[in-house]
């Protein structure tokens, strides 16, 4: 790091920025998990039988978990970019001596804080409904450290090409939370006719549910190194884009 003073102030604002308005970012999604987890995997998983030789509601909340870890870090960046972008603040920014890479970094590392946290909130929230030891604590964090930075860069994206606000919920709704629903978030495999699973298998967050999936109880339906390396192709071609963009003031000179 070039310039480690100014980073650490851009990531405290970034962390600041999503803390002081704790009730629009970290707790919806922690009370809708609850209910998510209450309707579909306490109450109606009760009637399915086992899916992957575990309980359906066990299946549910790694899916869950993921589904969240990515809203948060792609909703966090975008909105701060976009934000930065329709105020100005991003010209601050760009004259400071921070490097493009320490800059997009800073808007990656205040997406991954706020998804795990939420991440955090929402397995507090299924331990009222089930307990079940962790697989594996490493995969976890590879899949949370990762897809959160992946779709943080996402979300940098988008916060760029974005030119209204309205634009960033429209990428929401039709592109993020199709792919997310299509993931394997709620349905394995075996679950699903052979038209959507042809469909689940071309979805990269398909291999990030499962990877997630695989470490907290060891069930997946991909290969667990193949995960890894979609997540590993996904963050590090859309981070090398970011940086690229930033670069190149793209939508962010004036």
């Amino acid at each position: 790091m070039k310039n480690r003073t100014g980073f650490r102030a851009l990531v405290g604002r970034e962390i600041q920025r999503f803390l002081s308005v704790f009730g629009q970012t970290i707790l919806p999604p922690v009370v809708s998990s609850f209910l998510y987890i209450f309707i579909f995997g306490f109450s109606i998983g009760r009637s399915l039988q086992e899916v992957s030789g575990v309980s359906y509601l066990e299946f549910l909340i790694p899916g869950l978990i993921m589904m969240y870890l990515i809203e948060g870090s792609y909703g966090n960046a975008s909105s701060s970019l976009f934000v930065s972008r329709w105020a100005n603040h991003i010209q601050e920014i760009l004259v400071t001596p921070l490097s493009y890479l320490e800059m997009v970094l800073a808007f990656l590392i205040g997406g991954l804080v706020r998804s795990v946290l939420t991440a955090l909130g929402v397995y507090l929230v299924s331990l009222i409904f089930v307990r079940f030891p962790v697989y594996n604590v490493w995969i976890v964090l590879y899949f949370m450290i990762f897809v959160s930075l992946g779709f943080a860069s996402v979300g940098l994206l988008v916060g760029l090409l974005s030119e209204e606000f309205e634009h960033i919920s429209m990428w929401t709704t039709f592109v993020v939370e199709p792919l997310i629903f299509f993931g394997g978030v709620f349905h394995s495999m075996d679950m699903v006719p052979h038209v959507l699973k042809v469909i689940t298998a071309a979805n990269p967050i398909f291999y990030m549910v499962n990877g997630l999936r695989y470490g907290m109880i060891g069930v997946t339906d991909a290969n667990i190194y193949l995960c890894m390396a979609v997540v590993m192709v996904f963050f590090s071609t859309l981070f090398a884009f970011s940086v690229y963009l930033f670069k190149i003031g793209y939508k962010l000179r004036v």
